[in-house]
């Protein structure tokens, strides 16, 4: 299958509304024809933290050895990282290519791929103009042969198609709420289920194990379930900002010395800070079937063994707004106009605050329109603030 064809499919499938899990699978299989492997992962990622809150695997690891995978991800040196790959710009990359065929100068190779029985993989950065959506990974196992420059050259040619559609499928399918608005989605039984406190609390320890949790939190943490990940206890999102919060600890203590290097100096590497403030902050904003939630987390306390606190509640508009806005492809003046439509601002007051004419405005309020597919501005308020916030006010 040629690369051209490839674009021809997955300009369909972008165009298909797939949710998330069912637009993982055909991408995987849809690669899987142009790039021969044994399996898959994609990532779905908070664009503002660069944080997983969502895997779908095929033919890859189990629950548990994805978590080491993230905590070398965000405390450890390692090739190829996520951060290191965007910043870079680089679309895509295989690790037998930046460890110049060594594959053990990757912690996470000698880790975890390895003793699972994987060989050389290719990461593909979902990005596109608006942000990191994610991450996706292909797998070969040990025994293949490397993912060759003309197969990398290949994918990374159709990263930024793949991450609008993971965009699209992420936030702009499935935002319709339920008709009264009082009550979320009926449970499995049928039920109506009303809805919970807005914000919930869970205490966490080390071993990820529940010391605490309240109505709202446990609410929340069924909202999120843990898919199909063989192994998994928790939702992925709150494991993951659980061990940022670890890390951001670990960056605010003074560092212990090196270990052996084993990295490659030509091989993409993102090192430790040696500051916190170089992290970005244990947060994520991730969507449920009752709306979109926002997760936090905070060490109790210092050492290896102290709990984490991880709060979750109902996200509301300004930590919304700027995520729906990018989902939907909006420039920055865009969304300054956007801002203003939803303040009530008129033609004229919008035109004054950010130094345009009112034609100007206009041309802007129609791309707008065009691009999240509204006619007015209570329309747009209302696709923006309204349908991707299903969480009702009571």
């Amino acid at each position: 299958m040629s690369p051209a064809s490839t674009r021809a499919e997955l300009l369909r499938l972008v165009h298909r509304g797939l949710d998330v899990p069912a637009y993982a699978r055909a991408v995987g299989e849809l690669l899987g024809r142009l790039v021969p492997c044994e399996g898959t992962c994609l990532q779905t990622m908070d664009p503002a933290t660069l944080l997983p809150t969502g895997e779908y695997v095929e033919n890859g690891l189990p629950a548990a050895e994805i978590l080491r995978l993230i905590e070398i991800e965000l405390r450890e040196p390692d090739v190829n990282k996520w951060a290191a790959l965007r910043n870079a710009g680089t679309a895509a990359a295989g690790l037998g290519e930046a460890t110049r065929g060594d594959l053990d100068r990757s912690l996470r190779q000698r880790d975890v791929r390895g003793p699972g029985g994987f060989a050389d993989e290719l990461r593909v950065v979902l990005a596109t103009g608006t942000g990191t959506w994610g991450g996706l990974t292909l797998f070969r196992e040990a025994g293949r042969r490397h993912f060759t420059p003309e197969e990398v050259a290949g994918v990374a040619s159709l990263a930024g198609l793949i991450a609008d559609g993971l965009r699209r499928a992420a936030l702009l399918s499935g935002a319709a709420a339920p008709d009264d608005p009082g009550v979320l989605p009926p449970d499995d039984s049928g039920a109506l289920v009303h809805p919970p406190d807005d914000s919930g609390v869970l205490v966490l320890a080390p071993d990820d194990s529940v010391a605490l949790c309240d109505r709202a939190a446990g609410h929340w943490l069924d909202q999120l379930g843990t898919g199909d990940r063989a192994g998994a206890r928790l939702p992925l999102v709150i494991a993951t900002v659980a061990r940022q919060a670890r890390a951001l600890a670990t960056a605010r203590r003074p560092a212990s010395p090196p270990a052996r290097d084993t990295a490659l100096p030509s091989a993409r590497d993102t090192r430790l800070p040696s500051g916190a403030a170089a992290l970005p902050p244990a947060r994520a904003r991730v969507q449920t079937p009752s709306g979109w939630l926002l997760v936090r987390g905070s060490l109790l306390g210092d050492g290896p063994d102290a709990p984490v606190a991880v709060t979750l509640e109902a996200a509301r508009a300004p930590e919304l707004a700027p995520l729906i806005a990018a989902a939907y492809g909006l420039t920055e003046r865009e969304r300054r106009v956007t801002e203003l439509v939803a303040r009530g601002h008129p033609t004229s007051r919008i035109a004054a605050t950010l130094h345009l004419s009112a034609y100007t405005v206009q041309d802007h309020l129609k791309s707008i329109f065009d691009k999240t597919g509204t006619s007015s501005r209570g329309d747009l308020v209302a696709r923006l603030y309204f349908d991707h916030y299903a969480m009702r006010l009571r």
